[in-house]
């Protein structure tokens, strides 16, 4: 029979039937259990005139069930078709990353974002703490990283033009800061719902807003620098004093004992060395420990990052510059550069996680830009998202199997509030979910048709959207 309700993702076997079920609450008629005989990332849901059976191979499976059976009862109006699924997931990372340095979001709003994850099957919130424009999190022992760090004077309007002279600004302080309290609230909301969430404290690089606080974690302390206002690449990285790791393992430290996740994101992006290369210190440090090259000061942060968060049981996530450098060998991959460096993460034999910028970046206009609200830059448009061919180059078996996921990417320059977050994410979301999940391939057609089936769901949700249309 015809499908009476588009699922996003679709499931891996979906078989409807003749007959509805007539209920008022659907939540209360549905019973859930384990089932042994069930691999672990499998569940079962049935429904028939008599009520609902969800039984899964682990508590993670059972979210994912009780999310697909959400969509199913939304919107049914009492009577919920009848309908077998069996159905599992491709990968076992299925993210999303959301920028709150750049412009803060509270609690509240990433919560909203959780639940319309959970919506879609996703279970990874990687969520950006820290960067040049602001400092979002608690560190104990370090009160100006929130009183200081966590605030900018004002922020740049419009892009960045080369021309510093035409830089407008809005004039209004914007700033914020999460409790460690409030983050472990946070992990907790995400946990019930199926949703890890992986922290990412970006270093050594986009460190300005740290530098700021404390101007002695910088290369250069005798010169005060203030959060960053504009957007692009900042120079200020942090410098190679004692001072400066035993600040990173404060910072580590911390970060694990907040976060469960077995990851921590170290970032270890776009991170320029001209202060080292002026810096006598890191000359003095780079002898000191053996190195000949001024990018292998980077390599040595890394290493640090990865001994420190390996004595809390966590392995390190960084974005693929971290490849220029020797790394531990369980160290995570996260591909954003081009899908060519799919091929050289997983040749090295590093796990790797899509999220490149061509297809996953939600930052880049969803159609003409010249009707659309300012974005970064580029255009990737839900089809492109769904129809990407990730890795340009052919990888082998061996290769295919260190790529864990799929990740899409919420940078926050330009979306100051959360409707704007919402419009940049959804639908591009939906097609993003499709593809981490590894649903049955269908033609672009046939997808479209059946997410403009879906977004009426969106709309009982609350979740805000960029019509199709």
């Amino acid at each position: 029979m015809p499908d009476p309700i588009a699922l996003v993702p679709l499931p891996q076997s979906v078989i409807w039937s003749e007959g509805v079920w007539e209920t008022s609450a659907p939540w209360d008629g549905l019973s859930v259990g384990l089932a042994e005989e069930l691999p672990r990332t499998e569940y079962a849901l049935s429904i028939s005139p008599q009520g609902a059976s969800l039984t899964a191979g682990s508590e993670a499976a059972l979210a994912d069930g009780r999310n697909t059976f959400a969509q199913i009862v939304t919107g049914a109006g009492g009577a919920i078709p009848c309908v077998t699924i069996s159905d599992y997931p491709k990968h076992a990372w299925r993210g999303m990353h959301l920028d709150v340095s750049r412009h803060f979001r509270t609690v509240a709003e990433v919560e909203t974002l959780i639940d319309a994850m959970a919506l879609h099957r996703l279970n990874v919130l990687h969520l950006h703490l820290t960067d040049d424009q602001g400092w979002r999190v608690e560190i104990k022992g370090y009160p100006k990283l929130t009183e200081i760090g966590a605030w900018r004077e004002q922020t740049l309007v419009g892009h960045m033009g080369e021309d510093d002279q035409s830089w407008e600004f809005d004039g209004t302080a914007h700033g914020g800061s999460y409790t460690q309290d409030e983050l472990r609230s946070l992990v907790e909301y995400a946990r019930r719902r199926g949703i890890m969430i992986v922290p990412e404290i970006d270093l050594p690089g986009h460190m300005q807003a740290a530098i700021a606080a404390y101007p002695n974690l910088g290369n250069f302390p005798e010169q005060q620098v203030g959060v960053r206002e504009v957007w692009g690449i900042s120079d200020h990285v942090l410098g190679v004093s004692d001072e400066v790791f035993d600040f990173l393992r404060d910072v580590l430290t911390q970060i694990a004992g907040i976060f469960p996740a077995p990851y921590v994101h170290i970032g270890g992006d776009e991170c320029p060395r001209v202060e080292w290369e002026r810096s006598p210190e890191a000359r003095t440090r780079m002898n000191e420990w053996g190195l000949t090259r001024i990018s292998e000061i980077q390599g040595r942060f890394t290493q640090f990052a990865a001994d420190v968060l390996a004595e809390a049981g966590k392995r390190i996530i960084a974005w693929d510059e971290v490849l220029d450098s020797h790394l531990p060998d369980d160290t995570v991959i996260m591909n954003w550069r081009h899908g060519n460096g799919l091929k050289t993460a997983t040749s090295r034999g590093f796990q790797t996680i899509i999220a490149n910028n061509e297809h996953t970046y939600f930052d880049h206009y969803q159609a003409d830009p010249t009707q659309e609200p300012l974005a970064i830059g580029g255009l990737t448009t839900v089809k492109d998202v769904y129809t990407a061919t990730f890795s340009p180059h052919k990888l082998t078996d061996e290769q295919r199997s260190l790529l864990i996921g799929v990740q899409g990417q919420l940078w926050s320059e330009y979306t100051p509030t959360a409707a704007q977050v919402e419009y940049m994410a959804f639908p591009r979301m939906c097609a993003l979910a499709e593809r981490a999940w590894g649903s049955p391939e269908q033609s672009w057609d046939e997808f479209e048709e059946r997410l403009r089936g879906h977004l009426p769901r969106l709309d009982a949700f609350g979740i805000r959207y960029r019509p199709l249309d």
